[in-house]
């Protein structure tokens, strides 16, 4: 299982500059984007620092496969997580949706290689749930009315 191949260069740079910065906010070490809603994921988990560093270490091993040269030293490589994080089945669809439509514009190579895809190996981390597209998620309504229509 090997998530990370669906996304380009671009988005794997952005999700571990991102990831970072999460990681900051956790660990209590920046003000800023404390209420973003993508956090509660790993606020509501028994032990958010191991659980985003689990999340950090299999991006830098995506990273690594491409001989991205990530700091390997920025996160907690060994950290071993026994729970997972739940994400409702059309939040992740949503999720994935969203990352072709986003492709279209800025890598139409990696495009072509998952358009066809319509079911996404999810980082280790997550779990799916049954549910909706979370509430706090913006959503555009094109891509939102795919996922409810199924």
């Amino acid at each position: 299982m090997n998530p990370g191949r669906f996304i380009d260069s671009k988005g794997l740079v952005a999700v571990w500059r991102e990831g970072l910065l999460a990681k900051k906010v956790l660990e209590g070490k920046t003000k800023g984007y404390t209420n973003h809603p993508q956090l509660n994921r790993f606020k509501k988990t028994k032990d958010p620092i191991k659980s985003i560093n689990r999340f950090l270490s299999i991006i830098y091993f995506e990273a690594s496969v491409r001989n991205y040269h990530f700091d390997e030293s920025k996160i907690d490589i060994t950290t071993n997580i026994l729970s997972l994080i739940p994400v409702t089945a059309q939040q992740a669809q949503y999720e994935f949706e969203l990352l072709k439509y986003k492709l279209q514009k800025r890598d139409v190579i990696k495009y072509s290689q998952i358009v066809k895809i319509d079911h996404i190996d999810l980082n280790p981390l997550f779990h799916i749930i049954n549910g909706t597209i979370e509430d706090w998620e913006k959503t555009i309504p094109e891509i939102e009315r795919l996922i409810i229509q199924g």
